[in-house]
């Protein structure tokens, strides 16, 4: 397989990867915006699982922007 195949194929898998830790991350963000709503305070573990998710979101966005720009310099 060709190395631009590879790429492709690269970025592909890690964009399904960053949509399902969105989706993951999006119940604790759910929850933390009730408790903020009410102006009551939100469960740690919610906090925490936020926390975690977002990190690993913008980790895999890092990922998939130098797959991406790999990819840019191979054309």
């Amino acid at each position: 397989m060709s190395k631009k195949g590879e790429l492709k194929k690269a970025i592909a898998e890690s964009e399904r990867t960053l949509e399902d830790l969105e989706q993951k991350r999006i119940r604790s963000q759910s929850a933390i915006l009730y408790a903020y709503i009410n102006q009551t305070t939100p469960p740690e573990e919610d906090n925490e699982i936020f926390n975690l998710y977002t990190q690993l979101i913008e980790l895999e966005r890092k990922y998939l922007q130098s797959l991406q720009t790999e990819l840019e310099n191979l054309k």
